[in-house]
């Protein structure tokens, strides 16, 4: 947790109007599978479900700091359901994968010009090794905003937008992490019980 040097009384205000706004659709997120567990300033938890999958599963929890809102943007990390801890990259249950369309020119027969629309997988979250810690790489997050590589895209920019309220990351997070999902991706790895080699020869 960071320190607070914002006024904590109006950090704290703004938290709860964050909270009063996921609150007036709860029973419509809950429907989502997303669940408020957690609402105590300065941090949220949220946990995700697949309620599309039979049994429903639980995919993540989003844990959201908002210490020093909205001078600063929240923090978010996906973190364990159950421990609370946050995922290094390797234990990701997503990584959220978004597609970005690009042109690519190419010498095909059959397309004329040389361009053509190709898709490609975009992951939200980034880290520089799978021991790390990986953030959540959109504009809204604190550690997209503190990133060298976004020195150019300043939170000011995006401060009156609305980008770091918690309905709308959740919004990003469920559309691309978890309402993708669409079934159990059971892998069987068959092994011998019980099998006794016979005695060797005299």
């Amino acid at each position: 947790m960071v320190s607070q040097y914002v006024d904590p009384n109006v950090s704290a205000a703004k938290f709860e109007a964050e909270i009063e706004e996921f609150r007036r659709l709860e029973t419509e997120y809950r429907r989502r599978g997303w669940f408020l567990v957690e609402a105590t300033y300065p941090t949220v938890l949220v946990l995700m479900a697949a309620p599309q999958l039979k049994p429903p599963a639980v995919v993540t929890g989003v844990r959201f700091d908002y210490s020093n809102y909205d001078a600063e943007p929240p923090s978010v990390r996906l973190v364990d359901p159950f421990s609370g801890e946050p995922y290094l990259a390797r234990e990701l249950p997503t990584s959220l994968n978004r597609s970005v369309g690009m042109k690519q020119a190419l010498a095909l027969p059959g397309f004329p010009g040389g361009a053509v629309r190709l898709n490609q997988l975009q992951p939200l979250m980034q880290a520089s090794s799978p021991d790390e810690i990986p953030f959540f790489c959109i504009a809204g997050v604190r550690e997209y905003h503190e990133h060298p590589a976004h020195s150019g895209d300043s939170w000011e920019l995006h401060r009156s937008s609305g980008a770091g309220r918690v309905v709308r990351l959740l919004d990003v997070i469920y559309r691309y992490g978890v309402e993708p999902i669409r079934t159990y991706n059971v892998q069987l790895v068959p092994q011998l019980a019980g099998f006794n080699a016979p005695e060797p020869p005299e």
